[in-house]
């Protein structure tokens, strides 16, 4: 089963746009794979602006996200895995959603509880 996450991002990124509000990324930046700007990054984590006027080349796809930015005037690719995305919201009133870090491992269901044992009952008489 394919993971819920990058269709939530996707969902509540328009929702965000739709409202004229500025969409931001809480991000990782502790993923190895994810390609962030080193010196904006504060306790282990960045905050990216994704508004459309802000960005170029937004693609969320269902397992990264990537656009190309400029940070202190110097043009940048950016590149993060959906796992690395810890939250999206509105920076003006911070509607939005945090995704718990278990979530990152992929929806896999809930294992299977097997019923307990029937007792061995025995009458004695």
């Amino acid at each position: 089963m394919t993971s819920l996450k990058p269709y939530l991002i996707r969902s509540i990124y328009e929702w965000i746009i739709d409202n004229n509000l500025t969409p931001h990324l809480l991000v990782d930046a502790e993923d190895t794979s994810a390609i962030l700007p080193k010196e904006f990054i504060e306790d282990g984590k960045i905050v990216l602006n994704i508004r459309p006027e802000a960005i170029q080349g937004l693609s969320l796809g269902n397992e990264e996200i990537e656009f190309n930015a400029r940070f202190s005037g110097k043009p940048m690719h950016i590149s993060t895995p959906i796992t690395a995305v810890l939250a999206i919201y509105a920076k003006e009133n911070g509607k939005g959603m945090i995704f718990d870090q278990e979530d990152s491992d992929g929806d896999e269901p809930p294992p299977v509880k097997k019923p307990a044992a029937k007792p061995n009952l025995r009458i004695v008489k």
